[in-house]
């Protein structure tokens, strides 16, 4: 499955994606986001983690507003797009 990095506040959206078999990871740092084939925000920072240049090439998903299956499935789309 996929690697995929989430903010640490989104714990329901961590669990729920390592239930559908995701490598889920911590985001900290924009080292964290390396490797990643997704990743999901909270939204709150527009400039995340302070990167002011996008260091992944996969999605990025902002959890504002979302429910967990919402933002799950959006990863789903995402994932099945970029294949």
């Amino acid at each position: 499955m996929a690697r995929i990095g989430v903010e640490d506040s989104l714990t329901d959206v961590k669990e729920a994606l390592m239930e559908k078999g995701h490598d889920v990871v911590d985001l900290h740092s924009e080292d964290d986001t390396e490797y990643c084939d997704c990743c999901v925000i909270t939204g709150l920072d527009k400039n995340v983690m302070g990167m002011s240049d996008a260091s992944i090439a996969g999605a990025v998903i902002n959890a504002d507003g979302l429910s967990t299956e919402s933002i799950c499935q959006m990863v789903t789309e995402k994932l099945d797009y970029e294949q």
